[in-house]
């Protein structure tokens, strides 16, 4: 009795699951509350059957820690740099990529259009937009996703045959990735801009700039771009959003070899200033490191580890190990986050880019608790980037190692999204990501975090019930 009395002598405290509403009315009476967020699977019956099956079987455990272990023991080098149209495996003269999913002209955004239309008159196959409009609709140009030839691209992420690409090689598994050159901030083809000042800037990456950087790299024997990004995401970059410190450390190893590779001075020094002026650049090597590492692990069958995430502009879509090359779509979704000033929510694009390739390895939104440089980038603060962070290991098969996070005592970060533990905890995988402007060539608005819709995940379930039918 005395124990009874004791306990209900003493400050409770509450621990709250779900239904936000009761623990805010705990805090208005002055009490001290746990929120847990956690709401049950939103899904038919069915499915749920199928999601409680297959959280119990060991095949898929086994196919998911597998996975993981190829991704995470994926060894990414720069081998060099070359022409879309000789290296990108079904690449064709008539041939443009864009990011991600599938999508037709008609349907596309007005950032991706323009983009369209700026490689077009790059390519020399138009002398005006009205002309570079009229072939993209006209049926002759094939319109393909990135991912769909081992290739990434950020925002709208055109690459089209003349464009020099990063080569990306994982030595264990003999995968490549490639992307193209980053052109900096401003007026750029990513964003839809197409005047003459970023068709010269593409004239000149592939003229002069991708032969300099492609002799340095053979000069070094490769780069090796995993090193790159484990020491980055020590020194505070997440290799999204942020990669100032993956860009010096690539500096650092192209530099002596730039001033002494046979090439005019003159010429050395412009290819080095354009990527010390652009401290974005290493974001076109992390991007196909990681594609190519997750590419390592597509085909295992039974495993439910994501190996893409990708956006157009319009609609969402994610790949997943076991499904091989399928697509799970559904609307993109407006980023939130800081805009900046002059612009509102109404100028904004839906959700763009291939470069949510980062977040599916591990990286990117995944890392924000080692890189309290980015919230003010993307809004929020540390307290909410290292709460980020921690959540995604409830979804996720492992911890990687190779990616340590100094901030949580160099704990690894969370790898391998799993389908199931999306579904069965209600939490989305985070991206931080850049905001485009809808109208083309005006650039980006601003940057923010942004989640994967749930019916992704949903579509890949009932994928896997299919198999199970089968």
């Amino acid at each position: 009795m005395n124990a009874i009395n004791d306990l209900f002598g003493t400050a409770l405290k509450f621990v709250n699951i779900g239904a936000p509403n009761f623990a805010e009315d705990l805090k208005l009476q002055g009490q001290s509350v746990i929120q847990l967020a956690w709401q049950p699977p939103a899904m038919d019956a069915s499915l749920l059957e199928v999601l409680d099956e297959l959280m119990d079987d060991d095949a898929v455990q086994a196919a998911n820690e597998e996975a993981v272990r190829r991704i995470m023991s994926s060894q990414t080098r720069l081998v060099g740099l070359a022409r879309a149209l000789d290296v990108i495996p079904g690449m064709t003269n008539d041939t443009i990529l864009h990011a991600g999913p599938p999508i037709a002209w008609r349907d596309m955004c007005g950032t991706m259009q323009g983009a369209i239309v700026g490689a077009l008159l790059y390519e020399g196959r138009c002398a005006t937009e009205d002309e570079a409009r009229g072939l993209a609709a006209s049926g002759v140009i094939t319109f393909s996703p990135c991912h769909e030839h081992n290739a990434v691209g950020p925002m709208a992420g055109i690459i089209s045959p003349s464009m020099p690409v990063h080569i990306i090689e994982n030595e264990p598994y003999g995968t490549k990735a490639y992307c193209t050159v980053n052109e900096g901030l401003g007026k750029v083809l990513r964003f839809g801009a197409f005047d003459a000042s970023v068709l010269d800037r593409l004239s000149w990456i592939e003229k002069e700039f991708a032969p300099v950087m492609d002799a340095a790299v053979q000069a070094l024997g490769g780069i090796d771009t995993k090193a790159i990004i484990a020491q980055a995401v020590q020194m505070g970059d997440e290799c999204h959003n942020r990669n100032k410190a993956a860009t010096s450390l690539l500096i650092k190893e192209l530099a002596p070899v730039l001033m002494d590779c046979g090439v005019p001075v003159g010429v050395a020094q412009r290819v080095l200033r354009f990527i010390v002026a652009n401290e974005h650049y290493f974001l076109n090597l992390s991007m196909p490191s990681c594609k190519c590492s997750l590419d390592a692990a597509m085909g295992i069958e039974h495993s439910t580890v994501v190996t893409a995430m990708a956006r157009n502009g319009v609609e969402f879509g994610i790949k997943v190990s076991g499904l091989g090359n399928a697509w799970f779509t559904a609307p993109a979704q407006m980023v939130e986050g800081l805009l900046f000033p002059g612009f509102s929510a109404e100028d904004a694009n839906p959700d763009l880019g291939d470069s949510a390739i980062t977040e599916t390895m591990g990286i990117g939104g995944f890392a924000m608790g080692a890189s309290p440089a980015i919230v003010k980038f993307v809004g929020g603060s540390v307290g909410d980037a290292i709460r980020y962070t921690e959540s995604m290991g409830d979804i996720t098969v492992a911890e990687n190692p190779g990616f340590s996070l100094p901030s949580l005592d160099f704990k690894g970060t969370a790898t391998g999204i799993d389908v199931l533990k999306v579904l069965e905890s209600g939490v989305l995988p985070v991206i931080n990501t850049g905001i485009a402007h809808r109208v083309p060539g005006v650039g980006q608005v601003g940057a923010g975090i942004v989640h994967p819709p749930i019916e992704c995940f949903e579509g890949a379930l009932a994928a896997f019930a299919k198999t199970r039918m089968n």
